[in-house]
């Protein structure tokens, strides 16, 4: 088996874009001010594990649950929608219970980092690459989310409060509108 880089950074790339990291940090941020402290070894271990399962059982898993891909993208846009409003107006929607447990599952590791987009993708990727690069790509990205993650509390110091807000309000538009586009591009296929 020849390896083939090109077909790797295509993969990876694309799973960088969908997971958007870096664009979540100011949501992260949040989430860590309301759970207390965000376990990134944790955090990562779960995403990774959400999405190396649906990289092998995602079709087969919302089939016996009677879902399909697209039902499962509109649920996950929802909830992302919800994170984006509560980014922009500053009002808590997802309550924090200072527990580090529920805030590692919820919604960090799913919906933000493994969430619908990123199962979606994951399964897609199927059609056109070895399940191996894809495993690879995946796993090239969970390094990139748990440096992130592990530099929250640098990253938070350099924007400072103001900075931080700013941002914030940035990536909540962002995130509004990335929720939308997943909604409107799977609700009409459930209507069929």
């Amino acid at each position: 088996m020849v390896f083939k880089i090109d077909e790797l950074l295509t993969i990876v790339f694309t799973l960088f874009a969908v997971i958007d990291i870096v664009g979540s940090i100011p949501l992260l941020i949040s989430m860590k001010e309301k759970v207390g402290v965000i376990k990134s070894f944790k955090v990562t271990l779960i995403s990774g594990g959400l999405m190396i399962l649906f990289l092998f059982l995602g079709k087969p898993f919302l089939q016996i649950l009677g879902l399909d891909v697209k039902s499962f993208a509109v649920g996950g846009s929802i909830v992302i929608f919800l994170l984006g409003l509560e980014m922009v107006l500053g009002h808590e929607i997802f309550k924090g219970d200072k527990n580090e447990h529920s805030g590692a599952v919820v919604p960090i590791a799913f919906p933000i980092i493994a969430g619908s987009g990123t199962l979606t993708t994951i399964m897609s990727l199927k059609a056109n690459y070895e399940e191996s690069y894809i495993a690879a790509g995946i796993i090239i990205n969970l390094v990139i989310v748990y440096i992130v993650l592990k530099s929250l509390n640098f990253i938070e110091r350099m924007l400072g409060p103001g900075g931080l807000l700013a941002v914030r309000k940035f990536f909540g538009v962002i995130l509004l509108a990335i929720a939308v586009k997943i909604f409107s591009s799977n609700i009409a296929a459930l209507k069929k």
